[in-house]
């Protein structure tokens, strides 16, 4: 772009540019236009999904008992005594998955980090992607014909030596439990946390590891007090970005839990809980009018835990911001 030079710009010297003819002017303004465009559209996409939602749900919302028992897989329940048991399930068997995946996946992802030569720990990290690719179907299949089986001696010895707490209660076979869905889950999740938590523990300040060696730490001891403080929002941020998928998971629960729709806490009982996504695609393809309405007013419900679950993983990141390597 051609400069204008100041009428008393000094001689010898290369002429100012005019004010606002910087090289790229053009270009910054498509860029930043593009840029504002995708994040409105993103909020505009948000915004017909949940008002999606709620339109199609709310015959369902405002409907009376006698129209809920026209339903036949409602079996003459109202509207929120048939959401709760799909809620709990959901919440439950992403619970046991969390719990599962979330110390395997900070071990894993410490190994890679800190302990694995550097050769190693490009293949693992590698491995640990790629595993995050896999279809949820397959993960599915995988555990209904092999995991299953597998599991069943393990819960019939774990319901015989801790059968007096209620939690591993009453085991019958075959192990289509929520406790195999949610063992199910914590392997789907366990690579996106996994690689998450790596990469946080990797940006950890190298000056902060070599000044609490120099102090004369151990390795797990500089580990615990530079790469864990460092990386706890992203711990955090991670373990929800993972709930998030293992609450919206749908084949790999509907392949593996045998459904029910109670409340408790017996997680060797086949029978017992459901989830919403998984209810949603085995009830959605014979449903018309108002059960298909119920089954979007159970999407709803999924929808509101999901955005609440995202909303508190960005408030713990912006919380922590100013000290943490996930921002």
């Amino acid at each position: 772009m051609a400069t204008v030079t100041t009428p008393d710009a000094p001689p010898g010297r290369a002429p100012a540019p005019r004010l606002g003819d910087a090289p790229g002017r053009l270009g910054n303004k498509v860029f930043a236009g593009v840029s504002t465009g995708a994040g409105i559209t993103i909020l505009i996409i948000l915004a017909a999904v949940a008002g999606f939602l709620v339109l199609r749900s709310w015959p369902a919302i405002t409907a009376s008992q006698e129209d809920y028992d026209t339903v036949g897989f409602m079996q003459g329940k109202g509207l929120w005594a048939y959401i709760a048991p799909l809620i709990f399930g959901t919440l439950l068997s992403s619970v046991i998955a969390l719990i599962i995946a979330v110390p395997l996946s900070i071990a894993i992802a410490l190994f890679i980090s800190h302990y694995a030569p550097r050769r190693a720990a490009q293949g693992l990290g590698y491995l640990v992607d790629l595993l995050a690719a896999i279809p949820s179907v397959v993960y599915g299949m995988w555990g209904m014909s092999w995991l299953v089986p597998q599991l069943q001696p393990f819960f019939e010895w774990l319901s015989g030596t801790l059968g007096f707490i209620p939690l591993f209660a009453d085991f019958q076979a075959p192990a289509k439990n929520v406790m195999s869905a949610g063992i199910v889950l914590a392997v789907m999740i366990l690579p996106i946390i996994t690689a998450t938590i790596r990469e946080v523990f990797l940006q950890t300040p190298r000056l902060h590891e070599e000044a609490s060696l120099a102090l004369g730490s151990t390795r797990w001891e500089m580990i615990r007090m530079a790469v864990f403080p460092f990386g706890r929002s992203g711990i955090i941020s991670a373990s929800m970005l993972g709930l998030g998928r293992a609450l919206g998971e749908t084949m790999a629960v509907l392949m593996i839990l045998s459904p029910g729709f109670l409340i408790n806490f017996y997680l060797l009982r086949p029978g017992q809980h459901q989830s919403i996504a998984a209810n949603i695609a085995n009830q959605f393809p014979e449903a018309s009018g108002l059960g298909a309405d119920v089954l979007i007013a159970t999407g709803l419900a999924l929808f509101a835990i999901t955005f609440g679950v995202n909303l508190l993983a960005r408030w713990i990141i912006a919380r922590r911001a100013e000290f943490s390597g996930a921002n």
